[in-house]
């Protein structure tokens, strides 16, 4: 299979100035300093087949987004290699950014006080789309990612998910052989971030666009993304399909809810109920606060949620997928086998 994205043993260190504290601390700093190298990115080796959706996930500060900051050409690895449909990123930047889409999340490329239909113009030149091109591409881009209600809105008005559309739409504008994502969805509503996965799935399906995409949210993975790549600490600790982590890891749920009187957790014993052990359960609480990590594998979301409710009295509860730090978590602590 075509390989569109490259990356071998990739590093990126930066210094950092150690200051001592005190008046005596700061001068030494400015004309003496100590400084410290930190390893943002630490090794990182991985592929990319031309056509994949690729999850690239890992805890704040893990170096995901230095890793796409270089993959995109904005950074200047220390040492390593990364080659992009055949091309260096930093090397010849017109054409590369030709051949590229980035989203930054809630960083926003579009011009604030234009209005969105001036402002795809506007790249438009920018990227040098043909006329005929730039019709039949905004055609499709209104189609997939709905559009029409406010193309001709000021950028400022739009709403969140308006805008998260609009970043969209405008980073494919030209068309590029691959499309950065770093999250897309974040603070977005179930609705909007459904829509998002949708137009992401049908821009991959239909015009094979390589996609890499960084989230926490596990939900984006599971729609999305047959392979993830799991990055902690400047180093890579996981790449395989989601399946094999699933497998690996379990199919773990947060279950969350609130007891209408806190002396009423003593009588939850769930490991008693399900025969539960440490590597499939963990429970705390702060007074009527409970948080039950728990294998959906071992028990059902259900089970759990009748069993609770038939033994204790509560005012709110959430469900959700376990978070990528709860999975780090699990991979250093040798829970899983990888």
């Amino acid at each position: 299979m075509e390989k569109m994205i490259y990356v071998e043993e990739l590093r990126k260190e930066f210094k950092k100035i150690i200051k001592e504290p005190g008046f005596k601390g700061s001068v030494k700093a400015l004309f003496k300093p100590n400084k410290e190298i930190v390893k943002a990115v630490d090794g990182i080796s991985f592929e990319v087949p031309k056509g994949e959706i690729l999850g690239f996930l890992g805890p704040n500060g893990a170096g995901k987004s230095t890793v796409i900051k270089m993959l995109t050409g904005i950074l200047m690895p220390t040492s390593g290699k990364c080659v992009i449909n055949g091309q260096i990123p930093q090397k010849n930047r017109k054409n590369y950014v030709k051949e590229i889409g980035v989203v930054f999340g809630q960083r926003t490329q579009l011009w604030w006080d234009l209005a969105l239909r001036e402002t795809y113009a506007v790249l438009k030149e920018i990227y040098e789309v043909p006329d005929d091109q730039y019709k039949k591409r905004m055609a499709f881009l209104n189609e997939v990612l709905e559009l029409d209600g406010f193309i001709t809105s000021p950028v400022r008005t739009l709403s969140l998910g308006q805008r998260m559309r609009a970043d969209i739409a405008a980073s494919l504008l030209h068309s590029p052989k691959v499309l950065f994502l770093d999250e897309p969805t974040i603070g977005l509503d179930v609705v909007v971030k459904e829509n998002i996965r949708n137009a992401i799935k049908k821009i991959n399906e239909e015009e094979g666009t390589t996609v890499v995409l960084t989230t926490h949210d596990l939900s984006d993975i599971e729609m999305l993304c047959e392979r993830i790549v799991m990055i902690d600490k400047g180093k890579k600790v996981f790449d395989g399909e989601l399946k094999e982590l699933k497998h690996n890891f379990g199919n773990f749920r947060t279950f969350a809810f609130e007891l209408k009187n806190e002396h009423d957790f003593d009588k939850l014993d769930y490991r008693m109920k399900y025969r539960l052990t440490d590597e499939n359960f963990s429970i705390e609480h702060d007074k009527t606060s409970v948080c039950v990590k728990f294998n959906a594998d071992r028990v059902s979301v259900e089970d759990m949620i009748a069993y609770t409710l038939s033994v204790v009295h509560i005012n709110d509860m959430q469900v959700k997928d376990v978070e990528i730090e709860e999975i780090i978590k699990r991979l250093y602590r040798r829970e899983v086998e990888v």
